[in-house]
């Protein structure tokens, strides 16, 4: 168990609201390293560059998909699992939650910037063929290596050193035990990148260890206090009829 003592009690305060709540903070550390996890292994037969990358795309379509849209995902329920575990660290060490807590979540938002470019590849090695995607990609990373002044560009060391200034944090407030940290600051190995697939084994030890220090965190909280209210159960039914909605009729252009 990566849990311990007082300070994980203290993740949640029956009684006391706080954001994103026991329910939605305790699922999404389950579920966020989990659908990494699932992501990571279903690329890793083909090399991690964006050459063969985008030929794994052509010939496996639906296996590339569901690697690159688990791993997006998982990345982005990944803001609020990191709030939750800040709850817990900044009760005995602030000034190490402060920092690894906006560190990770700065570089998770780099992530997403590079899933977004993924997905534009892709659509475009789809309309224009492989050759032409992967050219672009090519002139892609050659502009953005001179592209000192952009915004996530200038955040690629705080996806890195986010995960290890977390995992400390999380060690020294004892929310994480020494292996759920260690296992925590794994994620700072993991390459990013456009179309940057899976590195074996280093991206497969980096969302096992980032599953083996959350998911025990997320079970705690949700065994840590009641089941879901009825309200609780119809907001979940509203917000999965508004992503359906979304899904269906969003903005297609």
């Amino acid at each position: 168990m990566a849990v311990t003592g007082p300070v994980a009690r203290d993740l949640h305060t029956p009684g006391l609201p706080w954001f994103p709540g026991r329910w939605i903070g305790g699922a999404c550390l389950i579920v966020a390293p989990v659908l990494m996890l699932v992501g990571t292994p279903l690329r890793s037969p083909f090399h991690f560059f964006f050459p063969q990358q985008l030929a794994a795309q052509q010939q496996h379509p639906a296996v590339m998909a569901a690697a690159y849209a688990c791993f997006a995902l998982g990345n982005v329920l990944l803001f609020p699992a990191v709030v939750t575990l800040c709850r817990g660290i900044v009760r005995t060490r602030p000034v190490w939650a402060y920092w690894g807590g906006t560190l990770v979540v700065l570089g998770l938002f780099t992530r997403a910037y590079h899933a977004g470019t993924d997905q534009i590849v892709f659509v475009l090695s789809g309309t224009r063929g492989v050759e032409s995607a992967g050219q672009l990609v090519a002139d892609y990373y050659g502009a953005w290596g001179a592209m000192t002044w952009h915004p996530f560009r200038i955040l690629g060391g705080a996806t890195l050193a986010g995960w290890i200034v977390l995992a400390v944090g999380a060690w020294r407030s004892g929310v994480l035990r020494p292996l759920g940290a260690v296992s925590l600051a794994l994620m700072s190995v993991h390459a990013f990148g456009t179309l940057k697939g899976t590195q074996v084994p280093v991206s497969i030890l980096a969302t096992g260890g980032l599953t083996v220090a959350l998911v025990p965190v997320g079970v705690y909280l949700l065994r840590a206090g009641p089941g879901p209210t009825r309200k609780a159960i119809g907001w979940i039914v509203v917000t999965a009829s508004l992503l359906t909605l979304g899904a269906l009729f969003g903005p297609r252009g």
